[in-house]
């Protein structure tokens, strides 16, 4: 039986002389790993093995049995082609970040609609955003995407409660005891960044790229202390040595 759904490249291997095995995030399925084979024919870079690269969204048609790990695709064509992600460095820097962390976040094969609809709008508006929103952005995709895993900071900053913990997710009125959490400055501009609700509005936050480095240290640290094997993002370096 085939299914009808739509999914987000998330990471592609060679496989065999000609096939890949693609990790995709569907909207019916979550997480799932696909086989397609004799896609990587062409010599010149061409043909249908170019469909399948990070951060593409696809139109699929897939076979699904849940007691396998590694699922079919049927049929494949593009749902959006973007404008600018795959030629724009600052858009592709930041859309790989984002895909790179939700690919070492979202580890279960689990239905989770929102998490899908999450990691789309993030791609669409990222494709249409200016220079400095899409340097945001993975700053805002960091805030949400814990929320949507389970361990969201917690939004009680106040005048006294000034200090972000990032053990435990939430602003206290003293510095911890260790040595993951934010001065002043860093926490309240967290607490500002944690109502933004749609991308658009980081064009208010006009953030020096020190800033942005500084939360992207402190965001990664939030992960690994609360995802086990997190480890490293290997875009992290690059996305940091933006200099908007």
């Amino acid at each position: 039986m085939t299914h009808k759904t739509r999914g987000i490249v998330i990471r592609v291997v060679k496989y065999g002389e000609t096939s890949i095995i693609a990790t995709i995030y569907t909207e019916s399925f979550g997480l799932q790993s696909y086989l397609i084979n004799n896609v990587r024919q062409s010599k010149n870079g061409g043909g249908p093995g170019n469909t399948f690269q990070p951060c593409a969204i696809l139109d699929l048609v897939v076979y699904h049995n849940e007691l396998k790990n590694l699922q079919r695709i049927k049929e494949y064509k593009f749902a959006v082609l973007f404008d600018t992600i795959f030629t724009s460095v600052i858009r592709n820097i930041s859309a790989q970040y984002i895909i790179e962390l939700f690919g070492k976040s979202v580890k279960q094969t689990e239905h989770h609609p929102d998490m899908y609809y999450f990691l789309e709008d993030t791609l669409l508006h990222l494709d249409k955003a200016d220079d400095y929103i899409a340097a945001g952005l993975p700053l805002y995709f960091n805030l949400h995407l814990s929320g949507l895993l389970g361990f969201r900071i917690i939004e009680n900053y106040s005048e006294t409660n000034n200090i972000l913990d990032l053990k435990e997710g939430s602003f206290k009125k003293e510095i911890p005891g260790h040595p993951y959490y934010l001065d002043k400055k860093l926490s309240a501009l967290t607490s500002e960044l944690l109502k933004v609700q749609q991308p658009v509005e980081l064009e208010q936050f006009n953030l020096h790229h020190e800033t942005r480095r500084a939360l992207l240290e402190a965001y990664h640290d939030f992960y690994r202390l609360h995802i086990h094997d997190f480890g490293k993002l290997n875009t992290i370096e690059v996305l940091k040595s933006m200099q908007l």
